[in-house]
């Protein structure tokens, strides 16, 4: 791979000094106000958009400094952006949150008021895309979800900012993605797609996937819930598998469990011997403060975060110590 000056400077702004990226997550939009909206105190009749900025900017405040970068979202996080510690870099979301749900395939769009030129003069670092994808659709489906890719990248590529790409596997037959079949189908939904957008159409930088398997299912692991769909070794098989496909850089997402079952995966990651490069992690550091927030305010999950949130994210911190450097995955020189 190859890198422009900007595109390089950028990935800097985004890594820690070790060149790994221990990026904080905090662009959730709809799935957040439903979470504050359920949680919410009595008398409280609706999440509104000063109170999604709120929580945005509390935990930017609190978190970043424990962070390479944060990802958030133009809607409701620019002030939280604004809030951050110098020393993180910023990632913007540029997705339309959810999918479009009038058709087959969980087709994605892009915010409509949002360019790669505007998030470049909003001075972000990076820009994200979130598109849910299985290799197991049909391929007239994903063949669209190809060409949104390769605009984006091109559109990137125009203005010299970092494009992560995020694709979140699915069940194209409705399915239980949280449940045993759909388990033991993921190693391949991941490992598939980690190929596809390697490819050099997309131009994406880096990849920010999905844990190939689902911790609670893996024989032995702390979080095993008892049936099992891969032993420990064939799931450090299927890491190795994922990252051995992977020709960009790949760091790994959450994806909405807690914390305790996020490091244990990424405990096997590196035991795998994977050369992910990092993380961008959100709901597995902060999820457990919105009920605080909801029912208490800023103030409290400000008291919650520095107290439980910093300590989750120290957590990730401590488990991503081996993680490969970005540059060394792209094989560009050593930054200055």
């Amino acid at each position: 791979m190859t890198l422009s000056e900007g595109k390089l400077k950028r990935m800097k702004a985004v890594s820690n000094e070790r060149g790994v990226i221990a990026a904080a997550a905090m662009d959730q939009r709809g799935s957040l106000q439903k979470s504050l909206a359920a949680a919410r105190a009595v008398g409280v009749k609706e999440i509104t958009p000063a109170m999604m900025s709120e929580f945005k900017v509390v935990v930017s405040r609190v978190l970043t400094p424990h962070a390479s970068a944060i990802l958030l979202d133009p809607e409701f996080g620019l002030e939280a952006a604004k809030a951050r510690s110098r020393n993180a870099g910023l990632l913007l979301a540029y997705e339309l949150s959810g999918y479009d749900n009038t058709q087959p395939g969980r087709l994605p769009d892009l915010l409509p008021h949002v360019s790669v030129k505007r998030i470049v003069d909003w001075g972000a670092d990076a820009v994200k895309i979130l598109i849910y994808y299985t290799p197991q659709e049909d391929a007239s489906i994903n063949d669209v979800k190809h060409a949104f890719i390769e605009r984006i990248g091109a559109e990137c590529h125009t203005y010299e900012i970092p494009f992560f790409l995020e694709f979140v596997g699915y069940d194209p037959k409705g399915g239980d993605e949280k449940g045993f079949e759909y388990a033991k189908a993921k190693p391949e939904i991941v490992r598939k797609s980690m190929e596809e957008f390697s490819k050099p159409q997309y131009r994406v930088d880096v990849l920010k996937v999905e844990v190939p398997v689902n911790a609670e299912y893996v024989e032995g692991s702390n979080v095993f819930k008892g049936q099992k769909a891969y032993t420990r070794e064939e799931a450090l098989k299927h890491f190795r598998d994922g990252a051995a496909v992977a020709a960009r850089p790949f760091i790994y997402l959450s994806a909405g469990v807690g914390n305790q079952q996020f490091v244990e995966s990424l405990k096997m990651a590196v035991e795998a011997g994977t050369d992910f490069s990092g993380v961008l992690c959100g709901r597995a550091t902060w999820k457990e403060g919105i009920p605080v927030y909801a029912k208490q305010g800023a103030k409290a999950l400000e008291e919650w975060l520095q107290r439980e949130g910093a300590k989750n994210i120290n957590a990730v911190n401590e488990a991503i110590r081996s993680a490969t450097p970005w540059y060394a995955k792209m094989g560009v020189p050593v930054p200055a």
